[in-house]
């Protein structure tokens, strides 16, 4: 059975899959945490100017950290809101109980750049992007689609977007950054690496948090008590 099958079959059980509260008001996102720049530099969480607040934010009972790592349609970020969903309906636990963390590393570090920076380098195309229900090629970033792109519930509370309103932590890779962002950038402006890595980390969804390397992140959350899943 393929990814994206038994993916559907299993969102299909019921909407509640995916719950429909929010994380509480005191985890949403604090500025210098949704920001990609530093926070201020004599921040105790600041180091060579990396953000590295967000352990801080992981406060719930229930900690998990979503390892994603390929794109496969989306798929890795929605099962963070699929785990939340099914902890709230069997599990019988507030929102305040739970604490995800999404990492977006290797080749899934395109789930992390805005929806114009896709139009404006084809990444999509690209990259060979598949619709998540569907199945056809797609243009738009996948992880950003909702209920206005015809997305039915219970799959609109699942986007990146929809789950950094939440107070989900996400963090991106600066090394796949570098690896598999800027050339699309220096390729197309002929720019140098400073420059192209500064435009990359503007085109970052808004809330996203950039750290070293996918790896520092994942063993961090762990180290904040999260369990690792290897998400996608």
């Amino acid at each position: 059975m393929s990814t994206r099958r038994a993916f559907l079959q299993q969102g299909a059980t019921g909407a509640a899959l995916f719950g429909t509260m929010a994380l509480p008001l005191a985890l949403h996102p604090s500025p210098a945490a949704a920001a990609p720049a530093a926070p201020p530099n004599d921040s105790p969480a600041t180091q060579d100017g990396w953000n590295l607040s967000w352990p801080s934010r992981i406060t719930g009972k229930y900690k998990a950290l979503f390892d994603v790592a390929e794109v496969e349609s989306g798929f890795g970020v929605w099962r963070a809101a699929a785990w939340a969903g099914q902890y709230a309906q069997l599990m019988n636990v507030t929102a305040a109980q739970l604490s995800p963390v999404i990492v977006l590393r290797h080749n899934a570090i395109i789930l992390a750049m805005q929806q114009s920076f896709w139009d404006k380098y084809g990444v999509g195309k690209a990259k060979g992007v598949m619709h998540p229900l569907t199945g056809q090629p797609l243009d738009q970033n996948p992880v950003l689609l909702d209920e206005k792109d015809g997305i039915p519930a219970p799959f609109t509370n699942a986007g990146l977007h929809k789950q950094l309103a939440s107070g989900v932590v996400v963090l991106a890779c600066n090394l796949a950054l570098g690896a598999f962002i800027l050339p699309f950038i220096k390729d197309k402006h002929k720019l140098g690496d400073d420059a192209a890595h500064r435009a990359a980390v503007e085109a970052l969804v808004p809330g996203v948090i950039l750290q070293p390397s996918g790896v520092f992140a994942a063993t961090r959350a762990q180290e904040a008590g999260c369990t690792y899943i290897r998400s996608a």
